[in-house]
């Protein structure tokens, strides 16, 4: 079992930035592969970003290529999401989601792929 515990989230104005922390918990978070989602009111959960386990391979949805970064650090068993630019429409609660992967360099961008899941952490962009 794995447990994650998102922060980070909050108000900001638009043009703003917020970075958000995933924290791990249970087994060893260096063999799963980590993605960020979000979904906004009366919309489907959708893919934000993804890292392998190594960190080698990272992948962006469209809408936040550029502005958007995700990053992991093994010893603090935490997955970060630096959010920049940030825009009204980047509105909605975040989840991370973690999936038991060997292969250092596989990420996931489904979420039916992944195996656990966190709560979520509002983020609010006020324009």
């Amino acid at each position: 079992q794995v447990q994650l515990v998102e922060s980070g989230g909050g108000l900001v104005q638009a043009g703003g930035s917020l970075r958000l922390s995933c924290a791990a918990s249970g087994r060893t978070f260096s063999n799963y592969a980590m993605g960020w989602f979000r979904q906004a009111p009366g919309k489907e959960r959708e893919f934000v970003a993804a890292i392998s386990w190594g960190a080698i391979n990272m992948y962006y949805a469209d809408f936040v290529k550029g502005r958007f970064t995700i990053s992991r650090d093994h010893a603090k068993n935490t997955v970060y999401l630096q959010m920049n630019s940030l825009k009204p429409e980047d509105t909605a609660v975040y989840f991370c989601a973690a999936k038991l992967e060997y292969n250092n360099g596989i990420y996931y961008i489904d979420h039916s792929d992944y195996d656990y899941w966190g709560q979520g952490t509002q983020v609010t962009v006020s324009s």
